[in-house]
């Protein structure tokens, strides 16, 4: 591993090789934590590169800068055992040129919501900071990857959302799970100044947090009581607190009570060191809606997600085939009317997951996996799909399966009307001419002889018009739904896409499927 100092190293070191750079920012300390980001950022073809600076912009009056772990020598030998290729310790010099000449330039642009809450209100241009610094880091390596823990989730949700390099997908940020210690605790660069004592008080933290996660096991959903049962522990133990907070992981907001999924953070102070700690808790099982007009990959998309990030697949565009094949087998007229609703009402629609994790779907008793994917079902279904009377029963279903969560489902009205209180929302589109390519070679490939390119780009764009302007949850984004445009890219960075929305949502730790 090579060791580099000042900028002109780092910048020979930079050009010696091609192939992308991996970087690693930390201010020292290094610890099982930090071997783990190392770990996660190596990859084919590239080099690892960690940095080793305690960043003073970070660090009000009276914080710990002066006395912050350095250890450059040991920091060193941790970095090279976990596969760095180097590390550079780069002087305040180096990294704040600018502000000798007395004209050194602001930071990015800081979103003051982000920063209402945890720690925020305790540390002052804290995050300022670490946006300044993070900046001028990565304008120095412009690095194709960077690895950060997701121990400061906060520090973690700031840079995502006002760090240019990352908002505009110059740079990828890889986000790592917490590596604890044998008792739970967040491993720390601080906790090497802790006392045998202190460190045993240090271990109330997870333990607290514990309290609550068994809290909403039972059934606890308010956030006053489960802040307050972290909180207790630790100032009967003598332990200042800085903050107890139940907030959105996304937007960092406070919950006034738990739906779905909600992250729990805690900062308390253990002798000389403040330490941080959060908990996220889930009263079910995450839920993931796609959306979007036909031929734009849903389905696909959908079951490589679910897969990737241990989900079930929910296609409940195939539940309206479904309710297509039945109407077209018994020759029922596609209208709303009596006869319609006692077919609905006498209709066992099962949703089953077979061996591989495809879905399986049977209609009173008969699987119509197959069959409700022939041309005569995709030209029937738009209309019995913009039946109020289909919908409803369909919704209500879908609805049901959604109460215990743990899906990733896809249709037109997912995140809308049927899974509104969903952790990710999509609205995936295409053109029109790019969904007609694609359903011709879906057709082929499935042994179909496809119509003309335009005949079918006529078909979408009727299924358009038809999926807008039905009376009943009619197909649009939403409102804080993402949308993700597919033309030009592959499925494999679709679903890429879409699981990094998710990890913006819910860390590894609070649901552990899915991969680096």
């Amino acid at each position: 591993m090579v060791i580099l100092h000042s900028n002109g190293e780092l910048d020979q070191w930079l050009a010696a090789a091609p192939g992308p750079v991996h970087f690693v920012p930390t201010m020292g300390g290094l610890h099982r934590g930090h071997q783990q980001l190392i770990r996660a950022a190596c990859g084919p073809g590239a080099r690892v590169l960690v940095s080793v600076f305690v960043n003073p912009t970070q660090f009000a009056a009276g914080e710990d800068f002066t006395t912050y772990p350095r250890h450059a020598d040991g920091d060193g030998q941790k970095a090279g055992a976990a596969g760095a290729d180097a590390i550079w310790f780069p002087a305040v010099a180096d990294i704040y040129d600018d502000a000798k000449a007395g004209h050194a330039k602001a930071g990015p642009q800081l979103k003051p919501s982000l920063i209402r809450t945890l720690c925020g209100p305790c540390r002052p241009g804290h995050f300022e900071g670490v946006l300044m610094v993070m900046e001028r880091l990565l304008e120095r390596v412009r690095p194709a990857l960077v690895a950060m823990g997701e121990k400061d989730w906060q520090q973690l949700t700031v840079l995502r959302h006002c760090l240019p390099a990352f908002y505009e997908g110059r740079c990828r940020l890889l986000p790592v799970p917490v590596v604890r210690e044998e008792d739970g605790l967040p491993h720390s660069s601080r906790n090497s100044r802790l006392s045998p004592a202190q460190r045993r008080q240090a271990a109330l933290l997870p333990q607290a947090l514990g309290n609550a996660e068994a809290a909403v096991q039972g059934g606890e959903r308010r956030a006053t009581v489960l802040e307050q049962l972290v909180r207790a522990p630790l100032e009967s133990a003598g332990l200042p607190v800085d903050y107890v907070q139940l907030v959105n992981p996304l937007t960092l907001q406070p919950c006034p009570h738990l739906d779905g999924v909600a992250m729990l953070g805690v900062a308390a102070h253990v002798g000389p060191a403040r330490l941080l700690d959060h908990k996220f808790l889930l009263s079910r099982k995450p839920i993931i809606a796609i959306d979007g007009p036909a031929g734009t990959g849903k389905s696909t998309v959908t079951r490589l997600l679910a897969g990737r990030l241990g989900l079930l697949h929910l296609d409940t565009g195939a539940m309206y085939r479904a309710v297509a094949w039945l109407m077209l087998e018994r020759q029922q007229p596609i209208r709303p009317d009596g006869t319609l609703q006692q077919l609905l009402d006498a209709m066992e629609l099962r949703l089953v997951w077979g061996d591989h994790g495809q879905q399986v779907i049977c209609i009173n008793g008969v699987d119509v996996s197959d069959a409700i994917r022939l041309p005569r079902i995709t030209a029937t279904v738009p209309r019995v799909a913009a039946l109020p009377q289909v919908r409803q029963v369909l919704t209500r279903q879908q609805r049901a399966f959604g109460q215990q969560g743990g899906l990733v489902s896809e249709g037109r009205d997912m995140g809308t009307a049927v899974f509104p209180q969903a952790e990710l929302k999509v609205y995936l589109t295409a053109t029109a001419a790019e969904r007609a390519r694609r359903r011709a070679a879906d057709m082929t490939q499935r042994g179909q002889a496809p119509p003309p390119l335009a005949t079918l780009e006529a078909q979408i764009a009727e299924r358009d018009h038809l999926d807008r302007t039905r009376t009943e949850a009619p197909l649009r984004p939403a409102e804080d739904g993402v949308v993700v445009a597919t033309d030009d890219i592959s499925v494999e960075q679709v679903v890429d896409k879409l699981e990094e929305l998710f990890r913006q949502r819910v860390s590894y730790e609070g649901w552990p499927g899915g991969h680096h």
